[in-house]
């Protein structure tokens, strides 16, 4: 029997919301209706995005996805390319959690080894741990921005290391692995055939560097290397949880072939009407209009969080996050970190404010004592009301929360 470890993140946001006022565990940008879609893809009020297909009949319909869509994601990544991803090369999912489940799913199992870049989403470790793979944690070095050192890769790999694992940019630290690192990776896996599965849920949402910059960090599938993987949605950047609509994208059409065998246990086709909607959002002008607000909205909040962590630098401190709506919030006393999980508890018992405590939710319950992941994609005023309440739970509970034991 397949034994699935407890999805802590999940398993915590769930149990826990239903009595929070104040949401700042959340990890996407401030959602958006249909009706503001509809503004920002110059449609207007009057027309309904749903009318072409209204009449439409309710079939399977394609089986990797519409091909208003696929074409739409291939202009995404071929923008950054010299060469176009084929409208082939892609498989739709509902949701990039499905798609990493899929990929993972129809790529790994015992005796294989896979090197995964940690911290990270727990989806990307324990499932390859739950298929037979050995696993080996590739560590961010929090000392030093949470960059990743490329000799400790290459002392990780293994004659059966199948596949390297990376975030980018990572969830829970918002940091970003630069283009030169990303080229590095690919020789070192080019090297010795190893696949490198890339999760870019979170791209192409960079707030704090620009385009311009020689380390902007483009899409795994630019980099001229046959065996990668990228996943991704419209969850977190797009502002449409909601519509449960992700993908998988490889230049291997082998890859492609098995996440398609794989997904074909799971499901059969994803929603005609969210691949519909998805459609919409993709194409210009209204994918440029969201990401142009959910930047500047990242950007603007990003430096509340900062100026709090400037006033209360005593207390907490953070590698600012490059990219993404989520930061790694290390909190102290006296030098020595507190115990995130208590700290994440009285908050939410005293003040009903969410935080995620990085300890339990990314940390196996021993590595990131006293960090808490925080959420900074929602509506600036309610940020600048959340971050009132932190403050006073500061200034009069905090003394209190004991210190980690880790």
């Amino acid at each position: 029997m397949v034994k699935l470890d407890n999805f802590e993140v999940d398993h915590w946001l769930l149990s826990n919301t239903n009595s929070v006022e104040h949401n700042l565990g959340h990890s996407y940008c401030l959602p958006r209706s249909i009706g503001d879609l509809q503004q920002e893809s110059g449609s207007g009020t009057d027309v309904d995005i749903l009318s072409p297909i209204i009449s439409k009949p309710l079939d399977y319909g394609p089986m990797k996805g519409s091909e208003d869509l696929l074409s739409k994601i291939s202009d995404y990544y071929s923008k950054e390319s010299s060469s176009q991803l084929s409208t082939e090369s892609i498989v739709t999912t509902p949701g990039a959690s499905l798609a990493n489940f899929l990929v993972l799913f129809a790529l790994l199992g015992p005796g294989d080894h896979v090197i995964v870049q940690y911290p990270t989403y727990q989806q990307l470790y324990a499932l390859p741990k739950c298929f037979g793979a050995e696993v080996s944690f590739w560590n961010s070095k929090e000392h030093d921005g949470w960059k990743l050192d490329l000799d400790e890769l290459k002392e990780l790999v293994q004659p059966n290391t199948k596949m390297i694992i990376i975030s980018n940019p990572q969830n829970p630290t918002g940091a970003i692995i630069p283009n030169q690192t990303l080229k590095e990776i690919v020789e070192i896996a080019r090297t010795h055939s190893i696949i490198v599965f890339s999760d870019e849920v979170y791209r192409p949402l960079f707030h704090s560097i620009s385009p311009t910059d020689p380390a902007y960090p483009p899409s795994i599938l630019s980099m001229g290397y046959e065996n990668t993987i990228a996943t991704s949605s419209l969850s977190k950047v797009y502002s449409a949880a909601g519509l449960r609509i992700g993908w998988i994208a490889s230049h291997n059409s082998n890859v492609i072939d098995l996440c398609v065998n794989a997904r074909s246990y799971a499901l059969i086709t994803a929603s005609q009407v969210d691949e519909h909607i998805a459609s919409l959002i993709l194409s210009p002008p209204c994918a440029q209009v969201l990401m142009e607000k959910n930047r500047s909205l990242a950007e603007r909040n990003v430096s509340l969080i900062q100026s709090f962590i400037d006033k209360n630098s005593s207390s907490c401190e953070w590698v600012k996050p490059v990219g993404a709506p989520i930061g790694f919030i290390k909190f102290k006393r006296d030098g020595q970190p507190v115990d995130d999980l208590e700290l994440c508890t009285r908050l939410l018992n005293k003040k009903k404010l969410l935080l995620v405590p990085g300890r339990k939710c990314f940390g196996d319950g021993i590595r990131f004592p006293g960090y808490i992941r925080l959420g900074f994609g929602g509506d600036t005023r309610q940020l600048e009301g959340d971050l009132q309440v932190l403050q006073a739970f500061l200034d009069s509970d905090y003394v209190d929360i004991p210190l980690s034991t880790e």
